[in-house]
């Protein structure tokens, strides 16, 4: 998810601050996509690599609030920069709960805009890694069986052997065969390790999922 490059993306209605702002980020570097309108964004979808969105507060149809609201209601991860040139503090304020990077009133410097992309990218740098690292242990986890899942629950709990054979109603030998399949399937190298990952799955103590 995050082998693409750092895309920029800009919604305003303005095609001369549109063309102003894609000038400015595409000469330090960035790859940037220009957008007049929220529906042009859900006609073209969201880069695969790290993305920040630049996003007017006022645009035709949806506004950018209504936006932000809409993406995070369908659990769509852009961090946002807003733009205005008519702001005011109930706005900002509004905007900044929504999980806004910065707010920022026209005329802004170009230093403060970059500063606050540079921020952007680089959270959803670090979210699409860590969603990356979770689809893969879930994958791990996915190739538990049944048994493995059972066993896998109570050892994160600190159960010895004996008393998870006694749990599920198997021999310890069993139980240590399992225990090992788990520990080798999830790669992991020692128990607190494993017990972390159990955590990041939210796998519930004694309580194995998919099972």
């Amino acid at each position: 998810m995050t082998e693409g490059p750092a895309t920029v993306i800009v919604i305003d209605d303005d095609p001369a601050v549109r063309e102003a702002l894609g000038s400015l980020l595409r000469s330090v570097g960035f790859d940037v996509k220009l957008l007049a309108s929220v529906n042009d964004f859900f006609k073209s979808g969201r880069p695969k690599g790290p993305t920040c969105l630049v996003l007017d507060v006022r645009l035709p149809g949806q506004s950018g609030l209504e936006f932000q609201r809409e993406l995070s209601r369908g659990s769509i991860h852009i961090p946002i920069i807003f733009i205005t040139g008519h702001g005011d503090i109930p706005m900002s304020v509004q905007a900044m709960k929504g999980g806004a990077i910065e707010f920022l009133t026209k005329p802004f410097r170009d230093q403060d805009l970059l500063d606050a992309v540079h921020v952007g990218l680089a959270r959803d740098r670090a979210w699409l890694e860590n969603e990356a690292a979770l689809a893969t242990l879930r994958a791990r986890f996915e190739s538990l069986t049944p048994r493995e899942r059972a066993v896998m629950a109570l050892v994160v709990t600190g159960r010895l052997n004996k008393q998870i054979a006694a749990d599920l109603g198997v021999s310890e030998i069993t139980v240590k065969v399992h225990r090992s399949q788990v520990m080798q399937k999830m790669h992991a190298k020692s128990l607190p390790e494993l017990a972390r990952m159990a955590d990041r799955l939210k796998l519930e103590p004694g309580k194995p999922q998919g099972s």
